[in-house]
């Protein structure tokens, strides 16, 4: 390996770590933090390595609240956007991609439309609605205004794909009969599995992440998120920060984990149909 090679490699290495460690320290400090305590928080400042000793102190502060019950409360809202969100997502795609209709780019433009619209903006009119159907204080309503914003995402990217897969393929199958839920279903979706992925992160992290549907629509507690959850602990006196970072650290790994595990079927699915050759 010639010199400037090594260099280069070297660089390379160099360059890697440093944004590991940029990436990696917000997790770092939330750890020192949730194993501080808060006397030494709010009085002498935080040390800068973890301390072990107090995993005992955290670990009861945190059995105080329904920590778990909330992680399963953001696993439904999270997977349940995820599921209807792909399941409308792949029909609109496929309808948007493969028909001709009149309006067809005023729906386009419509649904680009809907990712312009703030949370904020929306929020009485989308309250005064779940009164009059009854979705006020349920997991169910809040996963259907979840979807509202996930959907339009989740239809442009699966569209994409789908503009990428020849059309003769489709048409192969339907000159020997095959019906048109079973072309996309067991022809089209499966060709397209990265994008579908990619579609599926977007709406999951978008679900995992909920905190003003959430915080505004759930009024009982024990149907709280996680995100809702952490906002709690904040009071007017107080606010115990190691149960903070605690909570903060139960809630992001698992978001962290997963995306490291797909984080490749999420660039390929990102990126498929935008070349076509």
């Amino acid at each position: 390996m010639s010199t400037k090679k090594l260099t280069l490699k070297t660089l390379r290495y160099l360059l890697i770590g440093v944004l590991i460690v940029l990436a990696g320290f917000p997790v770092y400090w939330m750890l020192t933090t949730a194993l501080s305590i808060n006397s030494e928080l709010f009085g002498t400042g935080q040390v800068i390595w973890p301390q072990p000793q107090n995993a005992g102190e955290l670990a009861k502060e945190l059995g105080e609240v329904p920590l778990g019950r909330w992680m399963v409360n953001t696993l439904l809202i999270a997977s349940g956007g995820t599921v209807l969100s792909l399941t409308l997502g792949s029909l609109a795609g496929y309808a948007l991609s493969r028909f001709r209709f009149h309006g067809k780019g005023l729906v386009g433009f419509l649904l680009f439309m809907t990712q312009v619209v703030p949370e904020a903006l929306i929020l009485v009119p989308l309250y005064a609605m779940f009164i009059t159907f009854g979705l006020l204080n349920s997991l169910f309503g809040l996963i259907l205004a979840n979807v509202g914003f996930s959907l339009p995402v989740a239809c442009f990217i699966l569209k994409g794909a789908m503009d990428s897969v020849p059309y003769e393929i489709e048409e192969s199958a339907i000159i020997d009969n095959c019906p048109r839920f079973s072309v996309l279903t067991m022809i089209i979706l499966p060709l397209i599995m990265p994008s579908i992925a990619a579609a599926a992160v977007v709406a999951f992290f978008a679900g995992w992440n909920e905190f003003l549907f959430a915080s505004t629509f759930l009024m009982d507690s024990s149907l709280w998120p996680a995100s809702v959850g952490l906002a709690s602990f904040v009071g007017q006196y107080e606010t115990p920060m190691s149960a903070v970072m605690g909570a903060a650290i139960v809630f992001s790994l698992p978001a962290i984990v997963f995306f490291l595990l797909i984080q490749r079927k999420i660039v390929a699915g990102l990126t498929a149909g935008a070349v076509k050759g």
